[in-house]
């Protein structure tokens, strides 16, 4: 059994050296562990950092892409690298590392297959009375939208098997961690929740540089993700207010009309047939894209599919090629009795690329 913890880094060389110093070297159920640094376009000397720190293993994306494709491409490279479970924490040290133990606890046992870490949000000091109520709130409209029970939507510690992570599919820049659950309540995907504790904070949030910005960014995410799982529901949804106006503007019509004063009331008539119109094109988008939505699920099945045989692949000739003492030689990083240096991927981009802040 093996596990990578992933680390998606934006200017941490300050905080990375305590985030791996916490991480764990052993663990029940578990006979490797390793750990990903993925490097999201910093300025600062976090790879040098890293590689000091001799993680197992650094991927540089020459430019900042998010924290949504960081964590994709780490997830993409842990499956590379043949993880059967990936832990994702972020570079800031807000997570206690100790309760990876817990995280991956249902996932060894066969019971889930994604797992939040759920903070302790009443007790941390340092979040304002504001950002907790719209984390409460938050939460509990991707409860309602996802189907799930996870109080904690916004946690960025989470652990995921290795065929969750091949069903892993995010259509935003900006954060995963709500798309991800809406995703996981909508298919397949087992998903829980485990409490988690927090460690003091050391830097300001790059994501939430503006309480304004993160609302609105977030809503949409959710929005367009509910969309994206269920738009026969949402068109009808947004089909059915049109089509109880134009019905009430054809009663009241009809109403007139018996009365005998039908001709003073013909725009009553024209406006319901507008609006009844309207709504019935809604219904035939959402058709049409909950047709498009069953296209897009076959595709990713068969994406699933490519990417577990792939992954079995090197799996196999890993197995194959695997040297006798490579699994004590590759445990841990500084701090252990075995020595290695970090292996360093590199994701080139086309010129021209647009860039996010994590």
């Amino acid at each position: 059994m093996k596990l990578i913890v992933q680390i998606p880094c934006y200017n941490e060389e300050a905080t990375l050296p305590a985030v791996i110093a916490d991480l764990p070297r052993e663990l029940p159920g578990v006979d490797q562990i390793e750990y990903l640094v993925i490097d999201d376009g910093s300025s600062d000397n976090t790879v040098a950092v890293a590689r000091r720190l001799r993680v197992h293993h650094i991927h540089t994306l020459g430019r900042n892409r998010g924290l949504a494709g960081a964590f994709l491409a780490g997830i993409a490279q842990c499956l590379d690298l043949g993880a059967d479970i990936i832990v994702n924490t972020d570079g800031d040290n807000q997570y206690d590392a100790g309760n990876v133990r817990d995280l991956i606890a249902p996932i060894l046992a066969g019971r889930l297959d994604m797992v939040i870490g759920v903070r302790p949000l009443a007790q941390i000091d340092h979040f304002s009375r504001r950002k907790k109520l719209l984390q409460r709130l938050g939460s509990r409209v991707v409860r309602q939208f996802s189907g799930t029970d996870i109080p904690d939507t916004t946690s960025g510690f989470r652990a995921y098997s290795a065929e969750a992570a091949m069903r892993l599919h995010v259509f935003n820049s900006y954060t995963y961690t709500l798309e991800t659950i809406i995703q996981a309540g909508h298919s397949d995907i087992r998903i829980g929740h485990v409490p988690i504790r927090v460690n003091p904070k050391m830097r300001e949030s790059h994501l939430i540089s503006s309480i304004r910005r993160y609302i609105w960014c977030s809503a949409w995410t959710i929005v367009r993700s509910y969309i994206i799982y269920k738009p026969l529901r949402t068109f009808c949804y947004a089909a059915a207010p049109p089509a109880l106006v134009g019905m009430t503007l054809c009663l009241r019509f009809m109403h007139y009309y018996r009365l005998g004063d039908g001709a003073g009331h013909v725009q009553s008539l024209v406006l319901a047939t507008i609006v009844l119109i309207l709504s019935f094109l809604m219904i035939v988008l959402g058709v049409l894209a909950d047709l498009v939505g069953t296209n897009r699920r076959l595709i990713q099945e068969a994406i699933f599919l490519q990417r577990r045989s792939m992954y079995r692949s090197h799996r196999d000739a890993s197995c194959r090629q695997k040297e006798p003492d490579r699994l004590t030689t590759r445990r841990a990083p500084t701090g252990s009795k075995g020595t290695h240096s970090p292996v360093e991927t590199f994701t080139a981009f086309a010129p021209g690329a647009s860039s996010q802040n994590g």
